[in-house]
């Protein structure tokens, strides 16, 4: 990595060092490495799989929009041509990759009430900051794999001979085919620009508060399916805390937030989301075109995503609950 931390220190303008680069966490998208030398560090957010400019944009433009209204988050660094994202050389490697003020701090707590105020508050602005978008919500957030895709991707994990092949096949069998009889497409009422990934573990906890991270997936989305599938996650998924689910809900409304439950189908998104991603990551887990790192990941990925998909009866109650809330 010593070819690809010298171009990025010369890229961002950031000194001659000298520079370390240690990694820190792996996600979804990208490899995240902590950049340090100079008394400073930095985040260093390397693409695994390409990069969206336009994303990226709106990326920067929402984070930037949110500082204003009060809600902290890791600057995203311009480079020194003015752009947000970077491709490092063919001999580093050449993945793209974006820079961000270092954070310290612990991880959010979602049972703690104060973080619940402080989430129900955040998402409240970021709808309202995101409102009147007009680009139709990606494909990722409005469908699913089909009974056909389904059974094409399980033979060849079966094929594969992967230890999960099993489990896959009865999560394909029950919970997929009655998960995606409720994904829809969203109408264009309610559409905003919001961050689509309001996880508790994209949440810090720094000395001056909370701080939301990964804002990589930024773009159009339904606020009622992004504060749906926000109240399930933060509320314990299929041990939601009831309590929890409306306390963070009169947070999102005292502060603005207009979107509301229905029933299961404003869950839509959590669904889609569910689905594709056991998807994807079933995929990569058996691609020999990718490193055995990234399959190793996948695979791991799968496993986790099927002991925790979402469950329609907990989804079902929590609708409940919030009518009555």
């Amino acid at each position: 990595m010593h070819d690809a931390v010298d171009f990025i220190a010369e890229t961002y303008e950031l000194g001659s060092g000298p520079w370390t680069m240690a990694p820190v966490a792996r996600g979804a998208l990208g490899q995240i490495w902590k950049l340090s030398g100079n008394g400073s560090s930095w985040a260093v957010k390397e693409l695994l799989f390409g990069c969206d400019e336009e994303q990226v944009r709106r990326e920067a433009a929402l984070r930037n929009a949110m500082e204003g209204l009060g809600v902290a988050s890791p600057r995203l660094i311009p480079n020194c041509h003015g752009t947000h994202v970077s491709q490092l050389t063919a001999s580093s490697g050449g993945s793209y990759v974006k820079l961000y003020d270092w954070v310290d701090g612990t991880a959010a707590d979602a049972a703690d009430p104060g973080i619940l105020d402080w989430f129900g508050r955040t998402m409240a602005l970021l709808h309202t900051a995101g409102e009147g978008a007009s680009q139709t919500p990606d494909s990722w957030y409005e469908q699913c794999p089909q009974d056909t895709d389904w059974k094409d991707l399980h033979q060849r994990v079966r094929q594969a001979g992967v230890p999960w092949s099993g489990a896959l096949g009865r999560f394909i069998g029950t919970s997929a085919a009655e998960l995606a009889r409720w994904v829809t497409a969203s109408g264009p009422g309610d559409l905003v620009t919001s961050h689509l990934d309001l996880q508790p573990q994209n949440v810090l906890v720094g000395p001056d508060g909370p701080v939301l991270l990964d804002w990589d997936n930024t773009g159009p989305i339904s606020a009622e399916r992004e504060f749906a599938r926000a109240v399930y996650v933060w509320s314990g998924g299929h041990r939601a805390n009831l309590d929890a689910a409306r306390r963070l809900a009169r947070a999102y409304r005292s502060a603005g937030g207009r979107a509301t439950i229905t029933g299961p189908e404003s869950f839509s998104m959590l669904f889609a989301t569910a689905l594709n991603y056991i998807r994807v990551q079933a995929e990569c887990a058996i691609d020999p075109t990718v490193t055995a790192a990234q399959r190793e990941f996948a695979s791991k990925q799968v496993v986790a995503s099927l002991g925790s998909a979402p469950d329609l009866t907990a989804v079902s109650r929590l609708a409940a609950a919030l009518e009555e809330a």
